[in-house]
């Protein structure tokens, strides 16, 4: 009973110590090219790493494509949550405010997307050369190639699954919010995946992009992006970054990552430099995770085999490693268990939050999630450089 007082005074004070300011919310204008609009501030950002978003919420112009043209939900995740990251080394999340993107239509992104037409399949469509907007490269069968559909079709990929659009806004010297950077995310396929003709079976078939090539044609595919989004009025001299982001394959259990990057490009339409963005994830424990970061995988292997000593009605335990520079950033851990009382709950937890600080150290973020058949149960989390975590147990 001592033990749990402790705990349950200890989150008191942490849930104090976290709790937000309750000023008045702020109310300022936001310029555009049309009008002034009203918009709200946000009275209290929950963290550093996320941005307020100015109020009234603006659904982005494209919502609900990246649903369609991604992969997997972790693939999603990873995507907007990353640009985001992304966006902070451009436009600290202190000074600008976050908004969907409002610039360019859900209809110019999809005609980006399609492939390049050549001049017979313009003709064929009835199309003119200045509706021919697809970035991804020209693919024309050949049935009287020695190459197959599948080799033909190798050489001549869909690169870019999806472009995500980011406003960033900052107050300008009369005190009102206007457009202060745009982050532009394109989602690039590591697999391509089709079907051979209904004439050679229309058997699924699905070829691996080389990480190499993909960065390369990424980058073309930057350029005139970059070039289109000038010709923009509103976006002539805005700050503009684009990244480069590598989906997973389907079957994957590990989002994709990020791959290259532009620094703020401010005025023009050229890309002077990249930088490579070195992240990635594993899951532990797996054998992926043991070759990459063997010591990493010792230390998640002997917290695991603390829980299985001690409380054997566990279903296992399930951690996720997002590494940046080859080295760990954040661990979160899941632990589904069947509990058969809430006094299991909390011993539990207790156990749970001293192996956590006997066997990871505090160089990187963590969360251990608990939960049963009845849902979440508890959760322990610790942020890099604190010493002890945060613990909440659930009603």
């Amino acid at each position: 009973m001592k033990s749990l007082l402790i705990m349950l005074m200890t989150t008191v004070l942490l849930l104090t110590a976290c709790a937000p300011t309750f000023d008045k919310q702020e109310e300022v204008v936001q310029e555009t090219e049309e009008t002034n609009e009203k918009a709200i501030i946000p009275r209290y950002n929950i963290s550093e790493s996320y941005y307020r978003t100015i109020l009234p919420f603006k659904p982005g112009e494209a919502r609900g494509l990246v649903v369609r043209n991604l992969q997997t939900r972790l693939d999603i995740t990873e995507f907007e949550t990353g640009l985001m990251r992304i966006a902070q080394e451009s436009f600290s999340s202190d000074q600008y405010f976050y908004q969907e993107g409002q610039k360019i239509s859900k209809e110019t992104i999809e005609s980006w997307l399609n492939r390049k037409m050549s001049p017979a399949q313009l003709q064929e469509d009835n199309k003119k050369e200045a509706e021919n907007l697809g970035l991804n490269p020209i693919f024309e069968y050949n049935a009287n190639s020695e190459e197959s559909y599948e080799t033909q079709m190798s050489k001549s990929p869909i690169y870019l699954a999806h472009m995500l659009e980011h406003n960033y806004l900052i107050k300008n010297k009369d005190g009102k919010v206007e457009l202060g950077g745009v982050v532009i995310g394109l989602a690039l396929n590591s697999v391509q995946y089709f079907n051979l003709p209904d004439d050679q079976g229309g058997y699924p078939r699905e070829v691996k992009i080389d990480t190499d090539v993909l960065k390369k044609e990424g980058k073309r595919i930057a350029e005139e992006v970059l070039a289109r989004l000038r010709t923009m009025d509103e976006l002539k001299n805005v700050p503009i970054v684009i990244a480069l982001f590598e989906q997973e394959e389907i079957s994957s259990i590990a989002p994709g990552n990020f791959i290259a990057k532009t620094g703020v490009i401010n005025k023009g339409n050229r890309i002077d430099k990249w930088e490579d963005v070195n992240e990635e994830y594993h899951f532990f424990p797996s054998t992926a995770a043991t070759n990459a970061y063997r010591e990493d995988a010792v230390m998640f292997t002997n917290f695991k085999t603390d829980i299985d000593e001690f409380f054997p009605n566990y279903t296992g335990v399930i951690g996720r490693g997002f590494y940046k520079n080859e080295e760990l950033y954040q661990l979160t851990i899941e632990i589904p268990m069947q509990f058969y009382g809430k006094a299991e709950v909390i011993g539990f937890t207790q156990f749970i939050t001293g192996e956590v600080m006997e066997h990871f150290p505090d160089y990187f973020s963590l969360q251990v999630y608990v939960s049963s058949e009845n849902g979440p149960e508890s959760i322990i989390v610790r942020n890099a450089g604190e010493e002890e975590p945060f613990v909440h147990i659930y009603n």
